[in-house]
């Protein structure tokens, strides 16, 4: 990731993002477990197109304009490859289908790590890009990861492919805003990351990996509980939380533009994963669980991953007094 986020050189890049997949493969195929080998087989193999295609991509540049600049991306043909490659990389709409099944067949830890870490080179490259890329194609893009997005978390019980799902919507926000306002998408989608990270690790601590689970804690650890249900919503995007800022200023910015059929749509899309998200916080709090103090416990809590989260948690949930400082 690091050889990345620093390169220059587009054959660099690629090495690196080469280097970053073949090293996470046997961290996905580490439980001795046919789903896991085939996460770790689809990881690969679209992973593996998607560099080609970018591989593609940068040596059509390199032949027309005789430059392997990452920022010189001048050619209108493979800046449009490169978008497709490094969205299907990130795994955006519509290239997101390996993304749930690889979240599925892994760990809480690795599908943390997909969700978060695996996603910093690639959004790298994009900014890195962001003045050379067709306003239309990110906005088209961004719109139908929304939208798959939402409508893909609809009826999950598993917490993991929720998950991933949300994770689609929020790249659909950063994918939007991308080529207008590359800072304000960054923004996004390190937001994202704090937010995301706190809530696999409590589901870590608490071995919850379906919705039935998870309805359990309330009688274990009821502050455990609450930060779900305040991640949750924060994730939802509800003001104060701090979901709520990146949204904001990213509808504010395209309105500012004369996008705002598309920062309409935006919103009214959001809503399909404000009801996902919903129904797992009802879940989660509102109803009384079929278990007492007394039966059997499910799991114990770990102690020492809390301080990580502890640190992460204010920043996920408190995050608007930012704001007037963003916004200026």
């Amino acid at each position: 990731t690091l050889t990345v986020t620093s390169a220059n050189h587009w054959m660099t890049a690629w090495l690196g993002l080469e280097l970053n997949m073949i090293s996470i493969l046997p961290v996905i195929a580490k439980q001795k477990h046919p789903r896991s080998t085939e996460a770790a087989t689809k990881y690969f193999l679209t992973q593996a197109t998607a560099s080609a295609l970018m591989l593609f991509a940068s040596t059509i540049n390199a032949w027309q304009t005789g430059s392997w600049n990452i920022m010189q991306l001048n050619n209108k043909l493979s800046c449009i490859l490169m978008i497709a490659a490094l969205a299907m990389k990130m795994g955006a709409a519509p290239t997101h289908f390996w993304l749930p099944e690889v979240m599925q067949g892994t760990t809480l830890a690795t599908a943390l790590l997909i969700t978060t870490w695996q996603k910093i080179a690639p959004i790298t490259l994009l900014y890195m890009i962001s003045n050379h890329t067709e306003p239309t194609i990110t906005l088209f893009i961004g719109l139908l990861s929304i939208l798959v997005g939402g409508w893909g978390g609809f009826n999950q019980t598993q917490l993991r492919k929720m998950m991933a799902y949300s994770s689609i919507a929020h790249l659909g926000w950063t994918m939007t805003v991308i080529s207008i306002v590359p800072n304000i998408a960054l923004t996004n989608i390190i937001i994202y990351m704090i937010m995301s990270a706190p809530f696999f690790m409590l589901l870590m601590t608490t071995a919850s990996k379906t919705l039935q689970t998870m309805t359990m804690t309330w009688t274990h650890t009821p502050t455990t509980t609450i930060i779900l249900m305040l991640l949750l919503l924060s994730m939802a995007g509800l003001p104060p939380l701090t979901g709520f800022t990146p949204k904001l200023l990213i509808l504010d910015n395209l309105v500012a533009h004369k996008l705002t059929l598309t920062a309409t749509t935006m919103a009214l899309l959001s809503l399909l994963s404000l009801t996902f998200y919903l129904r797992t916080t009802y879940l989660l709090t509102s109803t009384a669980p079929p278990t007492t103090t007394q039966s059997t416990t499910t799991w114990r809590l770990k102690p020492h991953q809390n301080q990580v989260t502890a640190l992460l948690t204010p920043i996920a949930l408190f995050n608007i007094t930012i704001l007037p400082a963003l916004l200026t």
